[in-house]
């Protein structure tokens, strides 16, 4: 895991499971690298305030459309802030994880990680946008929020009746006592 300031990288997965074909050699790791407009663009609207969400529409509308940026790039994405790692300190004894939204405009599965805090509100603990709902994406999006909040565990996770995700729970987080939301 190397810490780059704001960001944290965790993993990093240099094969690739294709054959090269030369109509998409944009999509070769020399031409995915961010030009320093783009970088800037982000930290600038960071500072600003400006929502992740509204500069990757920003993006998207440079590119033309969500599939240009969403097909070949975005596999899994998380977030987390340090609000929500200060709330986890406090209120992770029961976290919920839920996957039933699943966008389809970009086709991918959005999660969310939830406590609740001591005036029985739900409070956000983390999300995270995934394009496949298997056992390897469950187990690396586990570690990874794990890692973000300090690597102890809830006591308890609520999630829907996925066998997959209660498997990677099993496998992450093998203390937690594991329920099923109905």
């Amino acid at each position: 895991m190397k810490d780059v300031g704001l960001w944290i990288i965790s993993r990093v997965v240099l094969n690739r499971s294709h054959s090269c074909c030369p109509d998409q050699a944009e999509m070769l790791k020399q031409h995915r690298e961010l030009s320093m407009f783009l970088c800037r663009t982000i930290e600038t609207n960071e500072k600003a305030g400006i929502r992740p969400s509204e500069t990757y529409q920003s993006f998207m509308a440079v590119a033309g459309s969500h599939r240009e940026l969403s097909d070949h790039c975005i596999k899994y994405a998380f977030w987390v802030d340090a609000r929500s790692r200060a709330a986890c300190e406090y209120f992770k004894d029961v976290v919920s994880f839920d996957t039933t939204y699943n966008t389809n405009k970009y086709n991918l599965v959005l999660g969310s990680f939830v406590g609740v805090n001591h005036h029985g509100q739900s409070t956000l603990l983390g999300c995270s946008l995934m394009k496949n709902e298997d056992i390897q994406s469950f187990r690396l999006l586990f570690d990874c929020w794990l890692r973000c909040m300090g690597g102890k565990a809830p006591k308890g996770m609520l999630t829907d009746q996925s066998t997959l995700i209660r498997r990677a729970i099993e496998l992450c987080m093998p203390t937690t006592i594991h329920r099923w939301c109905i």
